[in-house]
């Protein structure tokens, strides 16, 4: 292999600022911010805004828009200009 090209890891804190969700994993992101963790042990800390904690996907509270109704909207909103308006 050769030396150099791979990236330096290390453990790193990630905390959903919407749901209070951390998890430690291994990382290259750099931060200035530090977490103390559950071990007692200081990390750095990368806050992120949405995560399977606070996603609509994972936590089941996902919307489900209709797809004919989006085009129905469409048409009222624009109407003939959308087809090309007034074409002879």
């Amino acid at each position: 292999m050769k030396k150099e090209i791979h990236p330096e890891y290390r453990e790193v804190v990630f905390q959903d600022i919407s749901s209070d969700f951390s998890f430690k994993t291994r990382s290259t992101v750099q931060t200035k911010d530090t977490i103390q963790w559950e071990d007692g042990q200081e990390y750095p800390l990368v806050k992120v805004e949405i995560s399977s904690a606070s996603h609509p996907f994972y936590t089941g509270k996902q919307r489900t828009l209709s797809s004919g109704g989006r085009v129905d909207q469409f048409r009222r909103r624009f109407g003939d200009k959308a087809r090309g308006g007034n074409r002879q």
